[in-house]
C-alpha cells in the first residue's frame, strides 16, 4: 500500500520542469568615498552600468577602472548603503538619459531626475527615448561649415568675435569676474533675437552652490527664458561622480534636439570643477597622477565632450549644438594645465 505522502510527491515531481539560469555576479571588496572595489565581474566592459544590492534597495554604479583581479566602480547613489560582501550585478547597458521636449523649462539632476518639485518629467503614456550619456562625436562628413550666428547680446563680442551655431567658444577668467553673467545674458538674448530660430538653451551647473543655481533659475524665469531653457545641476553638496556625469548628461539632451534638426546651446559652468571631480575619482581609484595630480587622460575628458558640438549637414537634419564652456583661472594664470587644454580644444576664447 502506497503512502498518500509518496503519491503526492510523485505527482509534484511529474509536473516539475527544471529551468537553469547562469548568471555572473560580483562581490564588493571595499567601498568608501563614492568608490567601490568589486571582485568577480571578469568580463564587464568599461562604462557599463552596475547594480549594487543593499537591504534598502538597489544602488546604481558605473564600471570605471578595469584591473587584473578587480573592478573599480563609481557609485551614483548613497554609497553608505553598500556593505562589504554585497552582491553586484551587470546590466549590460551604458548610462542613458531619457530625453524629450518635456525637459524644456525644467531643472534636472545629473542623472536626468527632476529637481524643481514639479512632479514627473514625462507623462505615463509618453514615448520613451533614451540617449547615451557618451557617444562618438559627429564625423567630418556629417558636418557642414558654420554660417549662422548665435548672438550674445553683447556688442563687443557680437561685433569683434561673433560665435557661430555649432562652434565652441571658451569663456575664461578669474572668479567673480562675470563669466556666468555673459553665459546667462546669452541665453536670455536668444528669446529676443527674432531673426533666427530660438535654440534650446541648456545650462549645466557643476559644483555650484544651490543658492546660486536657484538665483539663476529665478532670473531665467523672470526674463521668460525658461520657456526654451533647461537647467542641469550637480550642486556642491553632490558627490564627485555626479559632478563628473552632469556635462555628459546635458550634452546627450542637447544632441537630442540637434538630431531633431533644431539648434541647441550648451553652457558648461564650469569645466574647472569638472576636472577637479575627475581628479578626485582617479586618485581614489589609484590611477597614476601626472601634472598637478591630474590623470593622464584629462585632456581626453574634455576633448571628447566638446567635440560633440557640431553643425550637422542637411542629410543629418541640419541641426546644431553650440558649446560655451567656462574655465575659472587662478590669479589670471591662463597657462595652467586645464586652461591650456580647453583653449586648445575650443575654436576661440572670451578672456575676462
Amino acid at each position: 500500500m502506497t503512502s498518500p505522502i509518496i503519491e503526492g510527491l510523485k505527482k509534484e515531481l511529474q509536473g516539475l520542469t527544471s529551468d537553469i539560469k547562469a548568471e555572473k555576479i560580483g562581490r564588493v571588496l571595499e567601498v568608501a568615498d563614492g568608490i567601490a572595489k568589486i571582485h568577480g565581474l571578469a568580463d564587464v566592459p568599461s562604462q557599463e552600468m552596475l547594480t549594487f544590492e543593499t537591504p534598502q534597495g538597489v544602488v546604481q554604479g558605473i564600471a570605471f577602472n578595469l584591473e587584473e583581479d578587480a573592478v573599480g566602480a563609481i557609485v551614483l547613489g548613497d554609497y553608505t548603503k553598500i556593505k562589504e560582501g554585497g552582491i553586484v550585478r551587470q546590466t549590460h547597458r551604458v548610462l542613458s538619459v531619457r530625453v524629450g521636449d518635456e525637459l524644456v523649462g525644467r531643472v534636472v539632476g545629473a542623472l536626468g531626475d527632476p529637481l524643481d518639485g514639479r512632479g514627473p518629467l514625462f507623462k505615463e503614456n509618453a514615448k520613451e527615448v533614451f540617449y547615451p550619456a557618451e557617444r562618438p562625436a559627429p564625423s567630418v562628413t556629417e558636418r557642414e561649415p558654420v554660417g549662422t550666428p548665435i548672438h550674445t547680446g553683447i556688442k563687443a563680442i557680437d561685433a569683434m568675435i561673433p560665435i557661430g551655431r555649432g562652434q565652441r567658444e571658451l569663456i575664461i577668467g578669474d572668479r567673480q569676474i562675470g563669466k556666468t553673467s555673459i553665459a546667462i545674458d546669452t541665453i536670455i538674448n536668444q528669446g529676443r533675437d527674432t531673426r533666427y530660430q530660438t535654440p534650446v538653451c541648456i545650462y549645466v551647473a557643476i559644483g555650484q552652490k544651490e543658492s546660486k543655481v536657484a538665483k539663476i533659475v529665478a532670473t531665467l524665469k523672470e526674463k521668460g527664458a525658461m520657456d526654451y531653457a533647461i537647467v542641469v545641476s550637480a550642486p556642491a553638496s553632490a558627490p564627485a561622480p555626479l559632478w563628473y556625469l552632469a556635462p555628459y548628461t546635458a550634452t546627450a539632451i542637447g544632441e537630442y534636439f540637434m538630431h531633431q534638426g533644431r539648434d541647441a546651446l550648451l553652457v558648461y559652468d564650469d569645466l574647472s570643477k569638472h576636472a577637479w571631480a575627475y581628479r578626485e575619482i582617479s586618485l581614489l581609484l589609484r590611477r597614476p597622477p601626472g601634472r598637478e595630480a591630474y590623470p593622464g587622460d584629462i585632456f581626453y575628458l574634455h576633448s571628447r565632450l566638446l567635440e560633440r558640438a557640431a553643425k550637422l549637414n542637411k542629410e543629418k537634419g541640419g541641426g546644431s549644438l553650440t558649446a560655451l564652456p567656462i574655465i575659472e583661472t587662478q590669479l589670471g594664470d591662463v597657462s595652467a594645465y586645464i586652461p591650456t587644454n580647453v583653449i586648445s580644444i575650443t575654436d576661440g576664447q572670451i578672456y575676462l
